[in-house]
């Protein structure tokens, strides 16, 4: 089986995190993901994971997040997180031609060399519109890879999709940078749409039967991250998705 975290974004509109972290735990996940919005009380969080069996070894942090060093390390040792991820970058720092890229990629390669000097893993997560084609013809993915080659790479495989590219194609030319995949499903055309068409792991159109082993095959990952971005029930989404996982060799 492999071992399938949860992206607590998620759950961000359950009435009660510290009930569905244990709801988490019963169902058989040991490990989460943390997103900007659960670090404030961090050490409350920690109790809370420990109290259930789950650990985080997984977070994103926001551009602003990370820019404050000392915070984020502080969280990071609170909450036994070992990789820092930049989940999003909003439309006001995205540009049609290279430029607001390049930038992004220098500060995303200087916070790597910050953190990795602190034992962290640094990485970025991406959204579609890193696969749509500047003007130069280059893809934002491959500037911010190849401009800043220190950094690791979460690839949302669904997301790929969504940006109209072929996620083995990516696998095979930049494995060795992705260290962690978020494991999410896209619903059948016109299905889903009160949950953004979205589905659970297994419910939807993504071959991941055969996907996870490409993933082992082709790339570093070590964590496998659920995620769905509006569920409109989180308990199933949960349910479903370790289920289908349990089911990988």
């Amino acid at each position: 089986m492999t071992e399938l975290s949860f992206q607590l974004y998620s759950a961000r509109n359950v009435p009660s995190l510290p009930d569905f972290l244990e709801t988490l735990g019963k169902l058989g996940y040991t490990q989460v993901e943390g997103f900007g919005g659960l670090y404030a009380d961090a050490a409350g969080l920690a109790a809370n994971l420990k109290k259930n069996g789950l650990t985080m070894p997984t977070g994103h942090f926001g551009p602003a997040q990370v820019a404050d060093v000392s915070a984020t390390l502080k969280t990071a040792e609170t909450l036994g997180i070992k990789k820092i991820i930049v989940p999003h970058i909003g439309a006001e720092d995205r540009s049609a031609d290279e430029s607001k890229w390049l930038k992004l990629a220098e500060t995303l390669a200087g916070h790597a060399e910050t953190y990795t000097k602190h034992g962290y893993g640094f990485g970025w997560h991406n959204h579609d519109f890193e696969f749509v084609p500047t003007t130069s013809g280059r893809t934002p993915m491959e500037i911010l890879l190849e401009t800043a080659p220190n950094i690791e790479w979460e690839a949302d495989v669904a997301w790929i999709v969504r940006g109209k590219a072929d996620p083995i194609a990516w696998f095979d030319r930049y494995g060795d940078r992705i260290t962690a995949v978020h494991v999410k499903d896209i619903a059948p055309a016109g299905e889903n749409a009160d949950e953004d068409g979205w589905a659970d792991v297994g419910y939807g159109t993504l071959d991941w039967d055969n996907l996870i082993t490409k993933v082992k095959s082709k790339t570093k990952a070590q964590y496998f991250v659920a995620e769905h971005d509006k569920p409109s029930d989180e308990v199933r989404f949960a349910t479903r998705s370790i289920a289908t996982a349990q089911k990988w060799k």
